[in-house]
């Protein structure tokens, strides 16, 4: 299975739907889909709520495995199920798409302008659940504010040095050094990105390969020797707070980057559509995004 799963995710047509809004994220993405702040009474019952926005899209007759290779979600969705099955089980069996987990625990303060990854002291627990749970691979996201060599070095190494963690656990990481897009000199910010990045890949055996996350790059084509590269199972692109028309304008401009679009996915939905209104939105986002990943 796992095979066949690197297989799909480095060769097939499509894009990874991010659905993986955590803890301090939600609200905003649930008051997007029209619940607002408040609408709950416990973090659970918002936690809730979340899954069933969550279950109700990876449930639509629109996401399936003909345009969504792989989803990506939070630790409490792959706790909980979808129509009876554990959702990486329904997503894999049921509609072909496959399971990646979120397993940062969100961001340190800013420092030589990034913000590293906070401490993850039960990851090897969490890693032996999501291999048992059935998945592929996982998501850590850093965050680049400005072209600091020594800042983003640093993020990059950390990076790496967790993702060959997660490599030995058996999964396949998507490593995600985001530079923000108002970064003032955010070009500046991905050229040195991209030569850390490089460095880092001398490291990693092409038999045991990484995915990477990007911010939609200044220079388009900046990441084509990432899409090249041996030890490179995919480059996927996240949509930064641009709209979804912006991001997929961008995306079709880079050869071979796919989409991991988390709000861009999801702009337009709302919890007062109908089944049938609901779908064909989401039928529309996923269409225009599959084809700006086509490219």
């Amino acid at each position: 299975m796992r095979q066949e799963q690197l297989l799909r995710v480095r060769e097939d047509d499509g894009f990874i739907a991010a659905l993986d809004q955590s803890g301090g994220s939600t609200p905003k993405a649930l008051g997007l889909y029209g619940i607002a702040d408040g609408s709950w009474s416990s973090e659970e019952e918002m936690f809730d709520m979340m899954h069933a926005m969550r279950s109700r899209i990876m449930l639509s007759s629109a996401f399936s495995g003909d345009r969504v290779l792989g989803a990506i979600l939070f630790e409490m969705t792959m706790d909980r199920e979808v129509a009876g099955l554990p959702t990486a089980t329904y997503l894999w069996e049921q509609k072909r798409v496959v399971p990646f987990l979120k397993i940062d625990k969100g961001l340190a303060d800013l420092s030589n302008g990034v913000q590293m990854m906070k401490a993850m002291p039960d990851l090897a627990s969490l890693l032996d659940r999501a291999v048992g749970a059935g998945i592929f691979g996982t998501k850590m996201r850093s965050v680049i504010a400005s072209a600091d060599s020594a800042g983003v070095a640093a993020v990059v190494a950390q990076q790496f040095e967790i993702g060959q963690q997660i490599l030995s656990a058996g999964l396949v990481p998507i490593i995600e050094p985001e530079v923000d897009i108002h970064a003032p000199d955010k070009a500046e910010a991905e050229e040195i990105l991209r030569q850390e990045i490089l460095a880092g890949l001398n490291n990693v055996d092409p038999a045991s390969p990484v995915m990477l996350k990007l911010t939609l790059p200044e220079v388009d084509g900046l990441y084509d020797v990432f899409v090249d590269h041996p030890s490179v199972a995919r480059v996927v692109a996240l949509s930064g707070g641009y709209s979804r028309d912006d991001a997929n304008e961008r995306l079709s401009r880079n050869r071979g980057v796919i989409a991991s679009f988390s709000r861009a996915l999801t702009e337009g939905l709302h919890a007062d559509q109908s089944d049938e209104e609901f779908d064909a939105m989401l039928d529309a986002s996923i269409e225009g995004i599959f084809q700006a990943s086509r490219t």
